[in-house]
């Protein structure tokens, strides 16, 4: 089996933290070839750190060099990289959330399918030890009925990168954040059908003078991403999705939370525990032991890179990631209608 050949297209924070790592451990079965940025002293400091051969500044030149892509450039571009990168025979991981919006999702979709090629979204919790897990054990919850999404964040506004330019990223908490929780949830009750979104968004606080922020330093008058987001989300079967985000707000503590209860038990999958009643009683459990978790963004190249290969089938489908952002898209509309941000 050859190498598979991949590019990287954005090197920011993500490309150098997470996806170059990664790809370097599975140097057995991948090999970087191209790297590319429009700030091309960075691709080639990169490039020189890790000795690859080719760094360019537009990314369309990287295709002849790769068989496959990791895009991690601003939300903005995500739909027309990947677009023009299957148009060009080339495999695709792009970074979450899939696009801006719908319709470039649903245009990235169609250029796979006419391409003939992978089309892989970085959705990376589901690939966390407890999701796994709870996969496997949806099959005690029977029909699901409620499921609650906690992705909340006390004080932590990213102050650096793009994360708070909404012309780039499209938003805040919810498309940055909170798509990962709602991704998992989703996936675990087999992504039924959504039939009804209501939704409203905030950014009162990070507007305010003089916020504490855990992760850097950023305007607050010229904040206009949403920092709080809350949803109620019913879905064609009749189960409710009851979903909260923050990265700021006047809680406690952050918590990541996600659970789901159905009709013949339930579970919570941070940490993993499963209920049920029997015989009169009620139960609680929790596994004594779970596999050792490599780093989950090790394992969505793997996937990624066997799919390309031919010996495995992609865990994020990329009709379950449009899923992911037809809901952020009517959260954002549902809550334009009203007062909300």
């Amino acid at each position: 089996m050859n190498k598979l050949r991949i590019g990287i297209i954005g090197i920011g924070g993500i490309a150098k933290g997470r996806h170059i790592p990664a790809l370097l451990q599975l140097n057995d079965q991948c090999i970087i070839t191209a790297v590319s940025d429009v700030n091309l002293e960075r691709a080639k400091e990169v490039a020189e750190t890790h000795q690859i051969t080719h760094v360019f500044e537009n990314y369309r030149d990287v295709f002849p060099e790769v068989d496959a892509v990791c895009i991690c450039t601003p939300n903005k571009f995500h739909a027309e990289i990947s677009i023009a990168a299957l148009g060009a025979g080339v495999n695709v991981f792009c970074e979450k959330p899939m696009a801006l919006t719908t319709a470039e999702c649903e245009a990235m979709i169609t250029a796979a399918t006419k391409a003939k090629k992978v089309l892989a979204i970085g959705y990376h919790y589901r690939f966390m030890k407890e999701a796994q897990s709870a996969k496997k054990m949806m099959h005690g919850v029977g029909k699901p009925l409620v499921a609650r999404v906690q992705a909340l964040r006390r004080r932590k506004v990213p102050g650096w990168g793009v994360f708070t330019n909404k012309e780039l990223q499209g938003g805040g908490s919810l498309i940055d954040y909170g798509c990962h929780l709602l991704d998992l949830a989703l996936w675990l009750m087999g992504n039924p059908k959504h039939v009804t979104v209501c939704g409203s968004t905030y950014n009162a606080l990070s507007k305010t003078e003089n916020q504490v922020n855990m992760w850097g330093e950023f305007d607050h008058k010229t904040f206009n991403v949403d920092d709080h987001v809350t949803a109620y989300i019913k879905f064609e079967n009749g189960t409710s999705l009851l979903f909260e985000t923050s990265w700021a707000a006047n809680i406690k503590e952050d918590q990541e939370h996600v659970s789901i209860s159905g009709v013949d038990g339930g579970l919570s999958v941070f940490p993993f525990e499963l209920y049920s009643s029997k015989n009169g009683m009620l139960f609680n459990s929790e596994p004594a032991w779970l596999p050792v978790e490599e780093a989950t963004g090790l394992l969505q190249l793997k996937n990624f890179i066997d799919v390309c290969h031919g010996i495995d089938e992609l865990i994020v489908k990329p009709e379950e990631a449009l899923q992911v952002s037809q809901i952020i898209d009517a959260i954002y509309e549902n809550s334009s209608s009203k007062e909300g941000m």
